[in-house]
């Protein structure tokens, strides 16, 4: 059963970084690659979050580096049984995100293990990054969810969280972050935008989110680098955060969560 989205309050999500999953190239190098080991560190991580005090989850395949543009279908099976597997063990809404920019298997994968939103790294435009060229299917995106019966005015929708100037790659077409963001509504019709620094862990500055927050009337998120350290400075400009770096050990992304850094980082988020 889907749990829906909290609608008061800023939203802190916790993100699942998933192993390497079958057929990847580190997949192979686990200590136990088998999928019930994948689905042991699934529930260990969507726990903590929970236990942590945060309001959601997402799940990515983090471990799948290099990334294909469209991932296979062994991707989206497992993908689907680990998203399961965090929801049941953590009781939050959940959210999915296919690396590097599946937005039809997140989708697939969001309807079967019936989450709430998906995260599309390009929704629309084009972006240079390691993959390529990664080019936005806001179109195909959008009919595939009605086609799903999962749109915005159905029962249980599931939303479209679009990043805008995504880390880890070069926006090409609108190189304005404000005006990008509106495309991305206006054009696009995504539900939520997504803001992030250049890399994982790394912040967007409080001018960028304040642009953005007022360049679209949707819910603002930051997309990563929230730290404990800078949540006063960032959280007022945005609906919430998506958050995984800092409550690792070391503050380190695909580490182990740690319960202790995770706990002061939803105080630091609630204190903002």
């Amino acid at each position: 059963m889907r749990v829906p989205l909290p609608v008061d309050g800023r939203l802190l999500i916790g993100v699942v970084h998933l192993p390497p999953l079958p057929g990847s190239p580190r997949w192979s190098q686990l200590a136990r690659a088998e999928v019930q080991a994948l689905l042991d560190a699934t529930r260990r991580d969507a726990e903590g979050f929970a236990q942590a005090g945060f309001d959601a989850l997402i799940v990515e395949n983090y471990g799948d580096v290099p990334f294909f543009k469209r991932v296979p279908p062994e991707t989206v099976a497992v993908m689907t049984r680990l998203a399961c597997a965090a929801r049941e063990a953590s009781g939050l809404p959940l959210g999915v995100n296919v690396l590097r920019n599946d937005a039809r298997a997140a989708l697939g994968c969001a309807l079967a293990a019936e989450a709430g939103f998906v995260r599309v790294n390009v929704h629309c435009g084009v972006a240079a990054a390691d993959q390529g060229l990664l080019e936005g299917q806001a179109a195909e995106t959008l009919r595939l969810r009605e086609a799903l019966g999962v749109g915005p005015t159905s029962a249980a929708p599931i939303g479209i969280w679009a990043d805008v100037h995504v880390k880890h790659a070069r926006t090409i077409d609108q190189p304005d972050l404000a005006q990008a963001a509106a495309d991305a509504v206006d054009r696009g019709l995504a539900d939520a935008v997504i803001v992030s620094g250049v890399a994982t862990g790394s912040a967007p500055t409080s001018e960028a989110l304040a642009r953005v927050h007022e360049a679209v009337e949707v819910p603002l998120l930051i997309g990563s680098g929230l730290t404990v350290e800078n949540a006063a400075l960032l959280a007022p400009h945005c609906r919430g955060a998506i958050a995984a770096s800092a409550a690792r050990e070391g503050g380190k992304a695909g580490r182990p969560l740690d319960p202790a850094r995770a706990r002061a980082l939803v105080a630091a988020f609630r204190d903002a």
